[in-house]
């Protein structure tokens, strides 16, 4: 797959061809996405035509595009180059119907905009401060186009922010092992609900799955608590030799 480059023409020519290759058929207010992560959210799954805010994890940014990808759902990632593809199919994204803009340049806001006109969800993130009268304008849009916006980092307008708490690594042994899986909190802050709700999840669990923790279950192997790491979280896959 090629990354599209973000000029005036290549943008045209790809609203074209989206259009010709897809029918836009959902006829809910919702989009689903993983159990896991739904239950948090504002009526169990991404609302249409509405921003979400995902700060900083690229697993579950790939979680929340795994069930949209695998219905039918059209997604585009835009100025996030370090996205990857073989981690986001692993989870579950179909590459088939996945619009790659890595590097958008100045004109990022005008390019998400016009991807929204034809993609169901989109992923982006801003390298600058959008003025007030750009984010309405870009809400409008994606209320008239019934398009989900999954911004990295805080954003003006969303909905609810997706964040991660508390991490641990489990397969980690007395300075070597493997990385076998990962137990992370996920809480999710609406502006419709009273207080964040939290749930703790295997992101992934040691079958490379994504599911809820539960109490009862016991770490195999034995789990060494990992202080929160700015690489080997986002790895592209799983288990990895690690050696102190």
């Amino acid at each position: 797959m090629t990354p599209v480059r973000a000029t005036p023409d290549r943008v045209a020519e790809l609203q074209s061809r989206i259009s010709q290759m897809q029918s836009r058929t959902l006829n809910t207010k919702l989009i689903p996405t993983h159990p896991a992560i739904g239950q948090l959210l504002p009526g169990g799954g991404l609302q249409q035509g509405t921003v979400y805010s995902i700060d900083k994890s690229m697993m579950l940014l790939m979680t929340l595009l795994a069930a949209p990808s695998a219905a039918g759902s059209w997604c585009a990632i835009i100025g996030v180059p370090e996205f990857g593809i073989e981690a986001a199919a692993r989870f579950g994204v179909d590459l088939e119907r996945l619009v790659l803009v890595p590097h958008p340049g100045d004109q990022w806001l005008a390019v998400t905009a016009a991807i929204a006109d034809v993609v169901d969800v989109v992923v982006a993130r801003a390298p600058t401060r959008a003025s007030d009268s750009a984010v309405s304008r870009l809400a409008s849009r994606l209320r008239q186009r019934k398009s989900t916006l999954l911004m990295m980092g805080s954003w003006p307008q969303s909905e609810a922010m997706l964040s991660l708490g508390e991490s641990r690594w489990h397969g980690i042994g007395a300075g070597h092992g493997h990385l076998a899986a990962r137990e992370v909190t996920v809480t999710v802050t609406s502006k419709s609900a009273a207080r964040p709700r939290s749930a703790r999840l295997w992101l992934p669990d040691s079958s490379e799955n994504v599911r809820v923790y539960r109490d009862h279950e016991t770490p195999k192997p034995a789990l060494t608590v990992l202080p929160e790491l700015t690489v080997l979280p986002e790895l592209v896959s799983l288990p990895h030799r690690v050696s102190a």
